[in-house]
């Protein structure tokens, strides 16, 4: 017992041998607490939150797990450290024990939101399918990034780093590198805005001061319309976000508009018939939108009788917008035809009173 108290009173760097063996038990114990922890309350509280309704408990005990494991490697350092309590290297081991603390901290901030980014593909899938991956994939380094930047931030504020004197320090170069990056910085704030008031969707046809068609991505910097021509146009967001968009394809319903003109021949009764015919085709017409229908006979063109048509169909679609169109007009022509009238084209009657003398007296005079 004598040899071996000799043993631990020999000082390496003034710490007695028996305090650094009773520091390294301190901190091998906590190492045993942790993996008594793994095999016991981890796969029980894995257990149990599996036998839940809700998948909230198993998100969060996901994104805890690892951190908790690296906790106890930091509380046995830190127990560990406090029980050498070493004057030399004290002020090291204390700013070491806290920047590990941040790291743990904004870790675990780190993984929640790696956990929970069906939260954010949720809230994305309100914008289309094709632009929930980008809109998720988006907000999710967003995040990542702030989470990394705090951290790093703290962990060199933790060593005594004025982290707050070295960003003004960069201020000229950030304000060139801002100047550089503004259109980019555009773009961006563009998307945001695109993502927050959905004034369109992937499929979507719109018309823009800068292009027409259908939208066939969304991106973080600009947007693609494929044209009718089939040509691809790439529209900077912030050129979208600030224009005046049309979009096509949220009309409830699609306006014809027509002016059918016939003949002067046509009689009274003619145009009565002609009238009634059509208002009662529309009205019985499932293709057409029932609220608003309006036939009259509304004025004495000059070369014809025309009849005013005013009415909306049910689709949107172009395609079939236009085989209703046709429908209609084939339609019409029967009923004008049936009546016995005719469509009118432009005419001019010449009336002449007298013709000149064509005698040879006269063409000598």
């Amino acid at each position: 017992m004598e040899n071996l108290q000799e043993i631990f009173d020999i000082t390496i760097m003034s710490i007695r041998l028996q305090d650094i063996a009773i520091a390294t038990s301190i901190f091998f114990f906590f190492l045993f607490l942790r993996t008594l922890f793994c095999k016991t309350v981890l796969i029980s509280l894995r257990a149990f939150v599996s036998r839940t309704k809700t998948t909230l408990d198993d998100k969060i005990l996901n994104a805890l797990e690892e951190p908790l494991k690296f906790s106890f490697v930091l509380l046995g350092f830190y127990m560990a450290k406090q029980w050498l309590n070493v004057e030399a290297i004290s002020g090291f081991l204390d700013r070491l024990v806290q920047s590990l603390a941040s790291v743990l901290i904004f870790w675990v901030l780190y993984r929640l939101i790696s956990e929970f980014k069906t939260i954010f593909s949720t809230f994305s899938s309100r914008f289309g399918n094709k632009m929930s991956s980008d809109i998720e994939n988006f907000i999710v380094k967003t995040l990542r990034t702030i989470v990394v930047v705090l951290g790093l931030m703290t962990f060199l504020q933790a060593w005594g780093i004025n982290v707050s004197a070295f960003i003004a320090s960069l201020g000229l170069g950030g304000l060139a590198f801002a100047l550089a990056a503004k259109d980019t910085a555009a773009n961006l704030f563009g998307s945001l805005v695109l993502f927050t008031d959905r004034p369109f969707k992937i499929g979507d046809w719109i018309q823009t001061p800068e292009a027409e068609g259908v939208v066939e991505d969304i991106g973080i910097r600009s947007t693609k319309i494929r044209t009718f021509a089939q040509a691809l146009i790439t529209v900077p967001n912030a050129v979208v976000a600030n224009a005046a968009i049309t979009n096509w394809t949220r009309m409830g319903k699609r306006r014809i508009r027509m002016s059918l003109g016939l003949t002067y021949g046509t009689t009274t009764q003619q145009m009565e018939t002609i009238l009634s015919q059509i208002r009662t085709y529309l009205k019985n017409n499932e293709a057409i939108h029932p609220e608003t229908i309006m036939i009259y006979f509304d004025e004495f063109d000059t070369s014809s009788l025309n009849i005013f048509c005013y009415f909306f169909t049910k689709t949107t679609v172009w395609n079939d917008y236009l085989a209703v169109r046709e429908s209609v007009n084939l339609e019409l022509m029967r009923i004008v035809e049936n009546s016995g009238a005719a469509f009118a084209f432009p005419t001019q009657t010449l009336h002449v009173e007298s013709l000149p003398d064509s005698s040879p007296k006269a063409i000598t005079q």
